[in-house]
């Protein structure tokens, strides 16, 4: 069984890293799942859903105090991990190798072991500061993907652009899902056509 761990740090954005886990629940694969004091509150803030909703949708939880844990540790095997979303902060932890807590560490054993990090920023705009860190993390071997909205597949609510988000984290795995209308798809080149 694929096994991928999450973790949820405190910038907005806290749907997305609960509609990964909700997906990821559905499927044959354990989600492993940290999440930050600042995404705890966050999670309240934004959302209807209690932080225990949200742990209960994953496959096994941990403190992020606990540095023992086995996902602190590259004998730990999984096919690598999201931070969705990554706080500046996290992502500052992450690009300078400051293993802090248990979900930086999580993401550094992850590039130390040559698995895929995703990195979801959630911050908007960018100073020098932010994109120096992204592009320090993707030096390191990370994926950056901000949440960044596409139109091509004519989003009509939010849930339509946090599953356009989820299914490209998704796609970074090579994991099958049906979360939005991918470009070339017969509704596209109708839609395509008519606009040239």
């Amino acid at each position: 069984m694929k096994k991928i761990v999450v973790g949820m740090s405190g910038a907005s954005g806290a749907i997305y890293g609960i509609r990964l886990l909700e997906v990821l629940s559905k499927m044959d694969i354990e989600s492993h799942l940290v999440i930050s004091d600042a995404a705890r509150r966050t999670i309240e803030i934004e959302t209807s859903w209690t932080v225990g909703q949200v742990e209960d949708l994953a496959h096994t939880c941990y403190e992020n105090r606990n540095i023992g844990a086995n996902i602190a540790s590259g004998s730990f095997l999984n096919e690598g991990m999201v931070v969705i979303p990554c706080a500046i902060k996290t992502l500052s932890g992450i690009a300078n190798s400051y293993n802090d807590n248990l979900l930086v560490r999580a993401a550094d054993v992850t590039l130390k072991e040559n698995r895929k990090l995703v990195i979801v920023p959630r911050e908007t705009p960018f100073h020098k500061g932010h994109l120096r860190l992204m592009m320090q993390a993707a030096d390191l071997g990370a994926t950056i993907l901000p949440p960044i909205p596409a139109f091509y597949c004519m989003p009509k609510t939010i849930d339509d652009i946090v599953n356009h988000l989820v299914g490209k984290v998704l796609d970074m795995f090579h994991i099958d899902h049906n979360l939005f209308r991918r470009w070339g798809s017969l509704e596209m080149d109708s839609i395509t056509a008519s606009i040239v």
